[in-house]
């Protein structure tokens, strides 16, 4: 390569019982650059990153280097941030009460040198410095827990960097953009750039192989332990490439027939939708129909799952379906679901699944109150459905009692939308149903979603991955800064995005009940993109 790498790791491999996690793994980054590190769930990226920072021992053989300079194997975390490695995790791993100061001094408060009390005014000087350094404008007397997601990155970021000399170091961001609004990525991008400007480095592990492509300078790809792709150039590489690489085949596309649903009948209709950030929102859905919604954030999309399933209360709306009709400033989840509407929340670990239950009673959870008895629930229906949703979804598991918290997140993924399905409902409401899934998941997922719309149930899809909603929607709408709606019918990622970020300002009276009808025909009467 001509200079010294930053970091040079050789040979690693980490074993589990009989289980090979990871088998002779390089990876070899330079100074001043940002390397992707992509593969699969059960891959081995979390693996390997957990031996470069000492969490896990590897097995005898490799090596690890940086700037030169030996690492003791297992990897003494102290050892490691001395020679200028630091992380920053999917969750930040800031803490909400305390000030942005206050986050940035974890580990090496300022203190005096005979008391040995924290000196607060030194602190907010640190904090102060290596702000103005990234050119962050926060306070650090701010409470982290009012920053935007954006802000709250950055303070993590500044963090990781706080005792690093300019030029020096590797931050490891493990799925650290997941949270992101997708029109604040360039920003913290922009903040990456100026860092790696100095000659620091960065290893970015990441699901978002379009974020890996626009940002990354190289790449390595795991697949089954091992090391498929090592260091790759992104210039001229596509998502396909990195797929193919990651899954060791091409990715097979979602197949969608073009469909008229004038006559189809009505699954749901939402009228009046009135929420904050959210004036009379309108929505239909038919039998059969996937129906995609999407916008900026802070135009009141985002709210729309929750507050047609009753899980937040709106100030005012209806819900109809076939079943029944539900005034949605009053209602709650079990008259939604009485109604025939079931959720995939956004957030499948806290609000959709109970990790610590098997993939069966998840599965069955729904169904306990109406399938079981009080004194005898069963459990052949049980395992009925659970083996059903397994071979129906493709979901990774050796039984159907394999707890939850043990598959990956793309498995996780399909429990979640297998046990709301499990209930037929009339609609199914999709938040995010691909968020920090791999590749060969997500085409899993989308493909279920097709074929459950393909047995006449009603499907909303909202989503911010315009990849998604062209793969997966029959229709798109979408939500416009000033309310209007415009609804596309595209297979087109870009004409989706353009629809997000350039909608022209409105002419009359905003209203989200107002449609603009925008169709592609240059993919009319094509099965897939």
């Amino acid at each position: 390569m001509g200079t010294q790498l930053r970091l040079e790791a050789r040979g690693l491999s980490k074993t589990y019982g009989g289980l090979r996690a990871l088998q002779d793994a390089d990876l070899e980054i330079a100074p001043g650059e940002i390397h992707a590190l992509v593969g699969q769930n059960g891959c081995g990226k979390s693996t390997l990153v957990k031996i470069l920072t000492g969490y896990h021992a590897p097995d005898p053989g490799g090596s690890i280097t940086v700037d030169g300079t030996g690492l003791s194997l297992p990897v003494r975390w102290s050892e490691a941030a001395a020679a200028g490695m630091s992380v920053v995790h999917q969750d930040l791993g800031l803490l909400d009460h305390l000030s942005v100061a206050e986050n940035i001094g974890v580990g090496g408060y300022e203190h005096s040198t005979t008391t040995r009390k924290i000196d607060w005014r030194a602190q907010n000087a640190v904090a102060r410095t290596v702000l103005d350094r990234l050119r962050v404008p926060i306070d650090p007397t701010a409470a982290v827990a009012s920053l935007s997601p954006t802000r709250r990155a950055e303070v993590a970021i500044a963090r990781a960097l706080r005792d690093l000399e300019p030029g020096r170091g590797l931050v490891v961001l493990d799925e650290a953009t997941r949270a992101l609004p997708r029109e604040e990525l360039d920003r913290f991008h922009g903040l990456l750039r100026r860092v790696v400007a100095e000659g620091t480095s960065i290893l970015m592990v990441s699901h978002n192989l379009e974020e890996v492509l626009r940002f990354a300078d190289r790449v390595t790809v795991l697949r089954d332990g091992k090391v498929a792709a090592g260091a790759l150039a992104t210039k001229g590489l596509t998502e396909h490439d990195l797929a193919k690489h990651m899954l060791g085949r091409t990715v097979d596309s979602v197949a969608r027939e073009e469909r008229d649903f004038t006559g189809a009948p009505v699954a749901a209709t939402v009228s009046g939708l009135t929420a904050r950030g959210l004036n009379e929102f309108a929505l239909e859905i038919r039998r059969g129909e996937v129906v995609g919604l999407t916008g900026l954030p802070g135009t009141g999309f985002e709210s729309v799952p929750r507050l047609v399933a009753g899980v937040e209360r709106a100030r005012a709306g209806t819900l109809t379906t076939g079943r029944r009709t539900v005034d949605l400033s009053r209602s709650d989840v079990s008259e939604c679901l009485r109604a025939g509407v079931a959720l995939v929340p956004e957030k499948r670990v806290g609000e959709g699944l109970a990790l610590e239950l098997s993939i069966r009673d998840n599965i069955a959870i729904p169904s306990v109150r109406h399938r079981g008895r009080p004194w005898f629930v069963g459990r052949r229906w049980q395992d009925s459905t659970a083996a059903e949703a397994i071979a129906r979804l493709g979901i990774r598991t050796r039984s159907s009692r394999t707890l939850t918290r043990e598959l990956s997140g793309g498995n996780q993924q399909k429990v979640l939308l297998a046990k709301w399905l499990s209930i037929a409902p009339d609609v199914i409401v999709l938040h995010e149903p691909t968020q920090a899934v791999d590749v060969g998941a997500r085409a899993d997922i989308l493909r279920s979603i097709r074929e459950a719309a393909s047995r006449g149930l009603g499907v909303l899809l909202v989503s911010i991955e315009a990849t998604d909603l062209v793969d997966a929607c029959d229709r798109i709408l979408v939500v416009g800064r000033h309310g209007q709606v415009q609804t596309l019918h595209t297979r087109e990622p870009d004409d989706v995005l353009e629809a997000v970020y350039d909608e022209p300002a409105p002419t009359g009276p905003a209203t989200a009940g107002l449609t603009t009808d925008v169709r592609d025909d240059r993919s009319a009467g094509t099965g897939g993109r």
